[in-house]
């Protein structure tokens, strides 16, 4: 043999040995990924966020093993458009999804959609075409509520199955409600029972977190047995109030006492599934956990402390969310137990950066108003967004919880933090780094910075389409 047919030889083992030996291989080199979505908890409810009335000792241990971050933000200060800006990258508003989604009639006369367009740039269908195995597991409430029966399956946005509660369609668990003062149980299905589209099962209200954790887990030990990297979703839905704990962590029955109650059972049901992936060598190595809540507390239940407001407001405790990343195989081991304090980023920028970990490549038309922050995730850099984030209060929340006309519109730019109405009028300013709970308004002595920022806010605001797809400038025009 020549010496240049051994060299070809040579050259050809060492790419062929380049290659994945089998699909096991494809799939450790690609992070599986869970998001975890809580319903209605605030920045300061879980106890490595300062609460001292309950111990989440699971979630605790992510963060022990984990990064915490304090300047994450959600996109909306209520759930369903803050469940549209985590899953596709983009401001819920572009899809007029801007406030809960009720029943039809409601929808229509707050301009809203009946239910997040299937087009829409989905995480889950971009990494599902890339080669994962996807799973929603828990609420949607993005279509297929009250008496929406004919919105899209959860499975037609980019996943391979799903199981959720009655803001959706397709398999669901419905919750019974035992009366703590002796009356007798009832169903709460909203219409759900109705919808058809899917099997039902009723199960206690204090096991519909444990009924979605379970699917998780035997989705996450199919996917194993399959060799494939797997995107999940758990959204647990029980920390919404009306509450629900089991009898033993009812306490004295006040709203607080039963909110803590509904949040330590889920932090003990949320925790076999964490379990599963830690004491698995390869899921620990290669899986990273995200934790976030999808927007601020209910007044009287839990706590945003130390900032202002609560659900549906756009000061920091309606928006402003605890966010832990966990992944001890993905992490920069330097990172791992700390607490970034600096970096500010939002649901939106989770998109572009799971993609990025992940190295798929976005689809050509998604559009992202997120930034990719990679980098930021994984404790490799303290870098923030570099475009502002802009928000807009639910258009039936102009008041709440006694609240006498709150800001219709909100941006954060560096440390500024500016509130106003739709046409600019009774600016905030506020400066974050000095004041993170919002309590002393300095729009008087900074007149240029609130003019400016007030024209960029205003504008974003009028490029919105409205309910009948027009933007709030092309209708004035008109």
């Amino acid at each position: 043999m020549s010496t240049l047919s051994r060299l070809l030889i040579t050259s050809l083992i060492l790419i062929v040995a380049s290659f994945p030996s089998s699909s096991g291989d494809a799939a450790e080199s690609k992070p599986n990924i869970v998001v975890v979505f809580i319903d209605d908890m605030g920045w300061g409810d879980l106890s490595c966020f300062g609460n001292k009335a309950v111990e989440t000792e699971n979630i605790d241990r992510l963060a022990a093993e984990g990064i915490r971050f304090e300047q994450f933000y959600v996109n909306s200060p209520i759930c369903s458009p803050s469940r549209v800006a985590i899953s596709t990258g983009q401001y819920p508003q572009r899809w007029r999804i801007t406030s809960y989604l009720s029943n039809r009639q409601h929808n229509n006369e707050r301009g809203l959609a009946q239910w997040l367009d299937p087009k829409a740039p989905m995480l889950a269908r971009m990494l599902h075409d890339s080669g994962y195995a996807t799973g929603h597991f828990g609420k949607w409430h993005m279509g297929g509520q009250r008496d929406v029966g004919d919105a899209p399956l959860i499975t037609e946005y980019g996943f391979d199955a799903s199981l959720t509660n009655f803001e959706g369609l397709g398999p669901r668990v419905l919750a019974i409600k035992n009366a703590y003062d002796g009356k007798p149980t009832t169903r709460h299905t909203l219409g759900s029972d109705k919808l058809g589209r899917g099997k039902i099962t009723y199960v206690d209200r204090s096991l519909v977190t444990q009924s979605f954790t379970a699917a998780a887990v035997n989705f996450v030990k199919q996917s194993v047995a399959d060799d494939k990297p797997f995107y999940i979703n758990v959204w647990p839905d029980d920390v919404h109030s009306p509450f629900f704990p089991p009898e033993a962590r009812r306490g004295d029955g006040f709203k607080r006492t039963l909110y803590h109650g509904v949040l330590d059972t889920m932090d003990e049901q949320l925790g076999v599934l964490f379990d599963l992936i830690r004491n698995d060598e390869k899921l620990r190595d290669n899986t990273l956990v995200l934790l976030c809540s999808d927007n601020g507390p209910e007044q009287g239940a839990g706590t945003a402390s130390p900032y202002r407001g609560f659900k549906t407001h756009l000061y920091e405790g309606g928006i402003r969310s605890p966010l832990i990343a966990w992944g001890p195989g993905l992490l920069d081991e330097n990172a791992i137990g700390t607490f970034n304090r600096d970096s500010v980023f939002a649901a939106i920028d989770l998109a572009p950066s799971l993609l990025e970990l992940a190295g798929v490549t976005p689809d050509a038309d998604a559009n992202f108003d997120g930034e990719a922050l990679a980098g930021t995730l994984v404790g490799q850099s303290d870098e923030s967004r570099k475009k502002p984030l802009y928000f807009r209060r639910p258009p039936d929340r102009d008041a709440f919880y006694d609240d006498d006309d709150l800001p219709d519109l909100a941006m954060r730019e560096g440390n500024w933090k500016l509130l106003c109405e739709y046409d600019g009028s009774d600016a905030e300013l506020f400066d974050l780094a000095a004041d993170p709970s919002e309590t002393k308004d300095v729009a008087s002595d900074h007149a240029t910075i609130v003019e400016r920022l007030t024209r960029q806010l205003v504008a974003w605001h009028e490029a919105m389409p409205t309910d009948n797809g027009a933007t709030y400038k092309e209708r004035r025009r008109k």
